[in-house]
């Protein structure tokens, strides 16, 4: 309108316009507010992160932490240089094709099958294969001379085990009104091992593929029940540094922060202040082994019980390896320590019914005081358009037969059998644990691990190359396991191993003295360990231990998997 026009008010102008007002001001707070409440919230999560880092590991063991962490990141930058990364990576694959040619065979005789043949075989040539392939060139397991790996438990046994795989062979237990004999063979197992570990009423469990997926299982349930009962979503567990490794495969799969707790000499048992001050919030499991595969010891179950039910925090005993031998270690006269069920923190439990159990590979179970425990690792699907889907672990379908074997293995050894069976095995490791205690010729250089009480006894050297020892008992036809953290070596007795001991005995010593020998004579001429030829296990682990960075190891085990899968 004529003499009423004016200059456009800027934006500035406006907002402060607007700010000035009593609203404006209003708003303005408000948002002042609400960036000082994320601040403080940002400032308490990380407050509460360091109050439990400092709380768990100390100032002195936080600072170690970082170094380590900074130190390995460095060594992987320097890995990653240009002239490094292709130095490396050239030995990484002169390694893995060395480890090709002795496990791919090949050269003329030696025939392979990619394809499916164009016409089956007949019954004749399917059966001529299997025998050429059970009598491929391999460790003598049936002579005693593997280390673990194959739990057998007779000719006979093996033989009643081949008939009840032949009765269920296309049984699955996902259809139990289809097989109700293989539904109730696994409810019975299940039940039968329940009664080895003095389960209390209401207590259950379920049976698995083995003991990785027991304690797969075991660290899902407590993740579950964590989650729906405490809201908590950053879950934690804390296990000992000697637990076995699937606890970390879980931690993988099921996003679980591990908190490993050092097991020091001379008992190398689990440190009990350690795993209290490393309980917070998002704590959901803790962990005790009976035994601990590395070194065979049973760590002390007692003082975690006593840790979880103060704190109301499920405690799960890995006693895949123990199995059916630990329970029945006082009825076969050895010296035992409580760590069952009958320990009130104790909540889990995972035996593997295909280790001491003689049952077929590919049988464990994994048992719960209550199904308090057992429910949160159910699987259930009500709205899927194939109809209401439910497992109870990890598979689906499941090989019937396997079940057969297992129930069939355990009601024909019986507790007197495997009374019997815990008497030899264990007598069998007191006998090397004593020899190497005891000899002359092996106790001025090889010292025992802590007290082993069940079947793995495990040694180290401060003054001899432990690995050089292992190669020389592999030149001997021996498969031992070598370890790291600290370097050993272990042997888990089988009622194999157990006829051939005082061949092991006698073959140990003569390996230690020529080791011995060797050492000498290096450093009689001056050259001390460097320069020195290597065998498979020195070179691996020897590198490996030295190694800040693990990325070159890593490199080498997926080349070791993937030569699994070549044909």
């Amino acid at each position: 309108m004529p003499g009423s026009s004016r200059l456009p008010v800027s934006l500035r102008d406006t907002f402060n316009a607007r700010k000035s007002s009593p609203k404006g001001q209003l708003i303005a707070l408000n948002l002042d507010v609400l960036r000082n409440i994320i601040f403080i919230l940002f400032l308490l999560r990380w407050t509460r992160r360091l109050y439990y880092q400092l709380k768990g590991r100390g100032i002195i063991g936080s600072v170690a932490d970082v170094y380590i962490s900074i130190r390995r990141t460095l060594y992987g930058v320097f890995l990653r240089l240009p002239g490094v990364r292709t130095k490396v990576q050239t030995q990484v694959t002169e390694s893995i094709m060395k480890l090709e040619m002795k496990l791919v065979p090949s050269g003329p005789g030696i025939t392979r099958t990619t394809r499916l043949p164009a016409e089956g075989w007949s019954q004749e040539q399917v059966m001529k294969a299997l025998n050429d392939l059970e009598g491929m060139e391999h460790t003598r397991w049936e002579d005693g001379r593997v280390s673990g790996a194959v739990y057998h438990g007779g000719d006979e046994l093996l033989k009643l085990q081949t008939e009840a795989f032949g009765k269920f062979t296309v049984s699955n237990p996902i259809h139990p009104d289809v097989f109700p004999g293989v539904r109730k063979m696994e409810a019975e197992v299940v039940a039968m091992v329940l009664s080895l570990f003095g389960a209390p009423d209401g207590a259950c469990g379920v049976s698995t593929s083995g003991g990785t997926e027991s304690i797969l299982m075991a660290c899902l349930s407590a993740r579950q029940k964590a989650y729906h009962e405490r809201g908590v979503t950053e879950p934690e567990m804390i296990l000992p540094e000697t637990a076995h490794t699937a606890f970390r495969k879980a931690g993988e799969y099921f996003k679980i922060k591990v908190h490993l707790v050092a097991c020091k000499a001379p008992h190398y048992k689990v440190h009990l202040p350690s795993v209290s001050r490393l309980i917070n919030p998002n704590t959901i499991l803790l962990v005790g082994s009976a035994p601990n595969f590395p070194h065979g010891i049973i760590d002390d179950i007692s003082g975690l019980s006593k840790i979880a039910h103060k704190r109301k925090l499920p405690l799960h005993v890995d006693c895949c390896l123990g199995s059916f031998l630990v329970p029945l270690l006082a009825k076969a006269g050895f010296d035992a320590e409580p760590f069952d069920f009958r320990l009130k923190g104790v909540t889990s439990i995972s035996c593997d019914t295909h280790k001491y159990g003689f049952a077929p590979k590919g049988n464990s179970t994994v048992l719960y005081r209550s199904d308090e425990y057992r429910k949160y690792q159910y699987f259930i699907s009500p709205d899927w358009s194939g109809g209401v889907y439910a497992s109870p672990s990890i598979a689906g379908s499941r090989p019937g037969a396997l079940i057969a074997g297992c129930w069939a293995s355990l009601v024909k050894q019986g507790e007197s059998g495997y009374i019997d069976a815990c008497h030899k095995i264990v007598g069998g490791m007191k006998k090397i644990e004593s020899a190497i205690r005891e000899k002359p010729e092996l106790s001025a250089d090889l010292k025992i691990i802590g007290k082993p009480l069940v079947s793995v006894v495990a040694f180290l050297s401060n003054t001899l190359d432990i690995y050089d020892i292992a190669d020389g008992m592999s030149d001997k036809g021996w498969h031992l396991n070598a370890l790291q953290s600290p370097p050993a070596i272990h042997i888990a007795v089988t009622l194999p191993v157990v006829q051939v001991v005082d061949k092991l005995i006698e073959d140990l010593v003569e390996v230690t003295e020529g080791v011995r020998e060797r050492e000498r004579k290096r450093i009689s001429e001056g050259k001390g360990a460097k320069g020195a030829v290597k065998g498979d296990t020195a070179a691996l682990y020897g590198v490996a231990g030295s190694l800040p960075n693990k990325s070159v190891v890593v490199d080498l085990a997926k080349g070791f998997l993937d030569t699994l899968y070549k044909a």
